[in-house]
């Protein structure tokens, strides 16, 4: 399976989450230690209206790769309020899907344990993610899942950074390896790709930030690309 970036409107969702901060630039440390010109953060959307936004990104997402999931399940913890504004969208077509998501740690008191929500046991399930970078929460998540007795059947995420898992050339991406690990699509809304697309083409220009310094955050951007992610 191969990772897929698919969303209706891809320049007006970038425009969103460069308004928001949830798509920046700069000079970041990333957990790995890399450093990077951008940062993605979809915690930075906090308001009703974006999040109704994305969760149309991610609905479409789905229906064109033809999954219909019976559970969206929200890794802790940028996963859930996805899970939920997803599962509210897709209830105004009449379709009622199931919520679920997991504790960071194990309750141990009433019911226990580290997942909440719908009934996972039978179920086809999609997880939702913001952005996936080597990939350890989301098959976390997949193992609870699994052991919970969910079948997973996809999983979106909205950014695809496309970094390949080691430094070598023909290394696959870190979505791709883990598309090809679980044996079922793993869907982006978008991709560095995307976004470098919309710099070059875009004649609004970054707010704040004049010719030169586009054109030489456009350079540090594709430097990166070519350094750490795939062709």
């Amino acid at each position: 399976m191969t990772a897929t970036s698919a969303v209706p409107d891809q320049m007006a969702l970038i425009e969103l989450l460069m308004r928001e901060r949830a798509l920046a630039f700069g000079d970041f440390t990333l957990k790995s230690g890399r450093q990077s010109p951008y940062f993605f953060n979809l915690g930075r959307l906090t308001r009703g209206a974006a999040l109704a936004m994305l969760a149309a990104g991610y609905r479409a997402c789905l229906e064109q790769a033809g999954l219909r999931p019976q559970v969206l399940f929200g890794p802790a913890y940028k996963g859930i309020p996805l899970a939920v504004a997803v599962a509210l969208d897709w209830a105004r077509s009449g379709q009622d899907l199931g919520i679920a998501y997991n504790r960071k740690e194990a309750k141990a008191h009433g019911e226990g344990g580290h997942l909440v929500g719908a009934e996972l046991t039978g179920q086809d399930v999609v997880l939702l993610d913001d952005v996936l970078t080597a990939g350890t929460a989301l098959r976390e998540a997949v193992a609870l899942v699994q052991a919970a007795g969910g079948r997973v059947c996809g999983v979106v995420i909205a950014l695809d950074r496309q970094e390949r898992t080691t430094s070598a050339p023909e290394a696959p991406s870190a979505v791709g390896a883990l598309a090809a690990e679980l044996g079922v699509p793993v869907l982006s809304l978008l991709s560095l790709s995307d976004v470098l697309t919309y710099l070059m083409q875009s004649t609004a220009g970054l707010p704040g930030v004049d010719e030169k310094d586009q054109r030489m955050l456009l350079d540090r951007l594709e430097r990166y690309q070519s350094e750490y992610c795939v062709a």
